[in-house]
């Protein structure tokens, strides 16, 4: 039954986390003197979010019933007739994100229970997590680029929060004001794109401005001749490298691991850095009339793709290798985007939201497990004592390396076809880099894998990282060990942490199991279910451009025959040989021969210690932006404030009203004789200017 959707009820889904949210936030904290408990704190806000996801499953079933909703609630205000308003827009998109955004938030909240459980912030915590998801929840249901853009700014203010959760914590300052500041520089392009379509469509709204896009294509940028159309698209992909992490603005996001793990599964997995890809999607009627858009997203999501997953390969924070994952899994749907394959990026986003909320809450169980203890060169042979840890953090790993019937296969393998297919200017080196990724993501992943779960016990020993290198060749955890003095180690509690010696892991108590076991199912299935409706089938139709003049997605139609088919097939396709090599690779290096990683180390000592540098970006930046900052601000300091305004303004205007003052001085002498000179002069020139003089014209 095609329809309208209730908007009290689509009100309710974003209102419920707030709610929880404030009530949290507000009494149960010292602002308002802790009226409210822990058990309090967590229910309420477990029960807004609960409450959002039953009904965003229930928007989604009318949904799939052909019912939709695009309307405004609200008009805040109207400026020159243009109007400022709160809207909805509903769709299959939407749907889909509401409920991926919900679900994942609610397995967030539910494991927060049992690891924040001894933190003296516990109900700030849960405050500020239903804070993000109502700001996100905000952001995908907005209808006009003026609530896009409060979700957009307000999601960013969350993490900024989130991430520097701990502020007494030198490294979680610096990160959080690291993400914040990076995160504004994406921004200040978002708004000029914003900017460039509301000056020449004169609406905010996303269906008034699409149904100009074919008299915006026709439109230049004043006083160049660059189609106005591309650059308002290239602004906007700016401010979605900023918040989706693509490089070069990407350095902010593995920093932001000093958060705590649950933030990490909601911000980097699910939800913020899957804002850009998911905007794009939005407004793909318009990316689909620029061809150098694309070309650009393409490239820049190749980039990140490839070259953030060799990061991956050196990282011995659990959390880190999972991070720079997730920077190539979102290259891999930038590339997606680029190759006007719009519905395939956003069927990797939602596969990837499950398997990657799933990895990082499993990295949390096992630093809960090791007492805190994040470096994977402390762990080994986890297995035996955290079997639902590691059974379901393999189902992850096997999701995120594209294992055929597993939800990342269907996804990572449509974004490989329709980069193979599609006729983007740059699509030869894009095929290159997400072949040559799926070998690094399946290395790097099982490296983790083994590194953690099977192997020699190495925890409860005493351990000397900084001098491992000298024994490289003797232990498999030796095979990077020179950048241990880089792995940021600190407790997130307390100074002390890892396992005494003697001191077994422990599997972690249901509510941070559950959650796991929840997130595995669709991981392991989704994208054997989905596949078909959302890439070939009507789910996303008038709702996603096509792409059909770039070639991508009629390639995927004419190939695709099931999803058992198309499993199958997969066996004996490159990406899944690549997939195995790498995790073969992963075994052999870290299981049998461990002299390998160590032989790598000593002849490619370089290669290492660029990677290990992270490219030099963060030494580029700060060398350059900071630097330059700096320099600048000197400049203004020494120029303009102290030459022009001290100089030239304050003591010059005092100078000047000085001297002139000496000079009047000198006409007050204080004779009487003087002054009545002055005043004979002064009316004597009275006389003459005013009084009329005889003419003597004949």
């Amino acid at each position: 039954m095609a329809g309208q959707l209730n908007p009290n009820l689509l009100l309710i889904v974003p209102l419920a986390p707030l709610a929880g949210s404030m009530i949290a936030g507000l009494f149960g904290t010292k602002f308002f003197g802790n009226i409210i408990g822990r058990k309090t704190s967590h229910t309420v806000t477990i029960l807004g979010v609960l409450i959002a996801f039953i009904l965003s499953l229930h928007t989604m079933s009318l949904v799939l019933d052909g019912a939709t909703f695009n309307d405004n609630l609200y008009t805040w205000m109207t400026v020159a007739g243009i109007k400022l308003e709160v809207g909805f827009l509903v769709d299959s998109l939407t749907a889909m994100m509401m409920c991926v955004v919900t679900f994942v938030s609610l397995m967030v909240h539910i494991y927060t229970i049992g690891y924040m459980e001894e933190d003296e912030g516990y109900n700030r915590f849960f405050s500020y997590i239903s804070l993000f998801t109502f700001a996100m929840l905000m952001l995908v249901m907005s209808n006009n680029f003026l609530q896009l853009f409060f979700g957009w700014e307000a999601v960013g203010l969350v993490s900024y929060l989130l991430i520097g959760f701990w502020y007494t914590k030198p490294t979680a300052i610096f990160a959080n004001m690291k993400a914040f500041l990076v995160n504004r520089v994406g921004d200040f392009g978002f708004i000029l794109g914003i900017g460039l379509l509301l000056a020449y469509a004169g609406s905010m709204d996303y269906a008034e401005v699409f149904a100009k896009k074919e008299q915006l294509a026709t439109l230049t940028l004043p006083g160049t001749d660059w189609m106005l159309l591309t650059v308002a698209c290239i602004c906007l992909f700016i401010g979605a490298m900023g918040k989706s992490a693509q490089f070069p603005l990407h350095v902010w996001l593995p920093d932001s691991m000093e958060g705590p793990t649950p933030i990490s599964a909601l911000i980097h997995a699910a939800t913020m850095v899957t804002a850009g890809i998911f905007m794009v999607a939005r407004m793909s009627p318009l990316f689909e009339l620029s061809d150098t858009a694309l070309s650009f997203i393409l490239i820049i999501g190749s980039i990140t793709a490839l070259f953030m997953g060799f990061l991956g390969i050196i990282q011995n924070d659990i959390k880190r290798v999972v991070a720079y994952s997730t920077l190539s899994q979102l290259g891999y749907m930038t590339v997606a985007l680029g190759a006007s394959a719009y519905s395939v990026a956003v069927f990797h986003l939602m596969t990837h939201a499950f398997f990657k909320a799933l990895l990082f809450l499993g990295a949390g169980s096992v630093i809960i497990g090791m007492h805190h203890d994040q470096d994977i060169r402390n762990m080994g042979g986890l297995r035996k004592y955290m079997p639902i840890t590691w059974i379901t953090s393999l189902l992850g790993s096997l999701a995120l390396i594209g294992t055929p019937l597993f939800s990342g296969f269907y996804s990572k393998d449509s974004i490989i076809e329709a980069v193979h297919a599609t006729h983007i200017t740059g699509a030869g080196f894009a095929n290159f880099a997400v072949l040559a990724g799926v070998f690094v993501t399946a290395f790097y992943s099982f490296r983790m894998y083994f590194l953690v779960f099977h192997g020699e016990e190495r925890f409860g020993k005493a351990h000397a990282h900084h001098d491992d290198h000298a024994h490289a060749a003797t232990a498999a955890h030796d095979d990077h060990a020179h950048a241990g003095h880089h792995v940021e180690q600190e407790d997130e509690h307390d100074e002390h942490h890892g396992l005494a010696p003697g001191q077994k892991p422990h599997e972690s108590p249901w509510v941070v199991t559950l959650p796991l076991i929840l997130l595995a199912i669709p991981s392991v299935i989704i994208g054997y279910f989905a596949i078909e409706p959302m890439l070939h089938g009507s789910f996303f139709n008038g709702v996603i451009a096509v792409g059909e003049s770039h070639g991508a997605m009629e390639s995927l139609h004419e190939e695709f025959h099931g999803a058992m088919a198309m499993a199958i097939h997969g066996l004996m396709t490159m990406p899944f040989w690549l997939a195995l090599a790498g995790v073969a690779s992963a075994y052999y290096c870290y299981m049998i021969n461990p002299r390998v990683p160590a032989w790598f180390f000593k002849h490619f000592h370089a290669l290492h210690t660029l990677l290990d540098n992270k490219y030099y970006m963060d030494k580029f930046n700060d060398f350059f932006w900071a630097g330059g900052a700096r320099l600048l601000g000197g400049g203004l300091s020494k120029v303009g404030d102290k030459t022009l305004i001290d100089g030239l303004i304050v003591n010059g205007s005092a100078k000047v009203v000085g001297w002139f003052s000496g000079i009047v001085r000198t006409l007050q002498t204080g004779y009487i004789y003087h002054y009545a000179f002055v005043m004979i002069l002064g009316v004597l020139g009275f006389l003459i200017y005013f009084l009329p003089f005889p003419s003597f014209a004949q």
